[in-house]
């Protein structure tokens, strides 16, 4: 069903995919220029805009700090009263106005041109005065905005955040960066605990509880007891893994337990998990088996002990 509203958003919604097909099919040799500048700086890229272009210039940056090209977002105005001494001339400046002529980034634009800092200039028009000092121009389309009346920046931000988004994305795939890049600037939150290894969040040293296959009951009894995970390894006279002993193994042997020896309880061949693995397919292995922890073993060292895993370390990251 169709309303005023509803045609409104779709005007808006097509008028601004059509200007980003634009811009793609706009894009020439300037953009690879860009990316040289951006790429070989041995500082950072200072992105800067003032008003709705200091907005999109702010998620730029963030977009480019994120994927490995170091990038800080001046504001121009504070630029003039003293954050000039943020940039060096090391850097590379990325300054957006849709027009060019934002009187905010003059001093920046000044200052760039006075000590030879590389500068691109994102904007519609060439011939401002942004565009005729910038030694890169990445030129939008001079098209009309989405709101129909030429005064809200609408299709102008849309093509500007793209464009910022291209350059991250193709600097990105320049250095090969990985989804582990990517997980050493995302630790937090739900993104970082998906890309965690089981290294991350594994115990290891005197916190693993480990018993000889010839110890006592009572012995592993005290180690599952004294570390709190439910369970314990059991290692043979090399010190590597024989098996596990769960609530469950000891549960199937409760009848003269206290007269039987580790080996006679524990579970021969348990589940194993590698450090470098990703804590998610932990989870998976876990909720698949129907366990609540997974011995780590050494990759260089089979049998050999790296730590230990709970159900509870996972989930105290956003995972399971």
């Amino acid at each position: 069903m169709s309303t005023p509203f509803l045609d409104t958003a779709r005007r808006v919604i097509e008028t601004e995919a059509d200007a980003l097909r634009t811009l793609a099919s706009s894009l020439d040799d300037s953009f690879r220029a860009a990316i040289d500048l951006m790429r070989d700086t041995k500082g950072r890229v200072i992105v800067t805009g003032i008003g709705k272009s200091g907005h999109i210039a702010n998620k730029i940056a963030a977009t480019l700090a994120s994927t490995g090209t170091p990038a800080q977002f001046v504001h121009p105005a504070e630029a003039s009263h003293g954050d000039l001494g943020m940039i060096t001339g090391d850097d590379v400046v990325l300054a957006i106005s849709n027009s060019g002529e934002a009187p905010e980034l003059a001093n920046l634009i000044a200052y760039s041109r006075r000590f030879d800092i590389p500068l691109i200039g994102m904007t519609s028009r060439p011939d401002s005065g942004l565009g005729s000092q910038s030694d890169v121009i990445l030129a939008l389309p001079a098209l009309g905005e989405a709101c129909g009346t030429g005064i809200v920046p609408t299709s102008s931000t849309t093509m500007t955040l793209a464009l910022g988004d291209a350059l991250a994305v193709a600097l990105m795939e320049n250095r090969a960066f990985t989804p582990e890049h990517f997980r050493n600037f995302h630790p937090g939150g739900k993104l970082g605990a998906k890309l965690s290894h089981v290294s991350d969040l594994m115990h290891t040293g005197d916190a693993i509880p480990m018993v000889h296959a010839d110890a006592k009951m009572t012995e592993a009894l005290s180690q599952i007891g004294a570390k709190g995970f439910g369970v314990t390894a059991v290692t043979d006279d090399k010190g590597l893994l024989s098996g596990i002993i769960t609530n469950g193994d000891i549960s199937r042997h409760i009848e003269g337990l206290a007269t039987l020896k580790a080996r006679d309880v524990m579970t021969v061949g348990p589940v194993t998990i590698e450090p470098d693995a990703l804590a998610e397919k932990a989870v998976g292995i876990m909720n698949a088996r129907k366990i609540t922890c997974l011995v780590v073993i050494d990759p260089e060292h089979p049998g050999k002990l790296a730590g230990l895993l709970h159900i509870h370390d996972c989930l105290r990251v956003g995972l399971g």
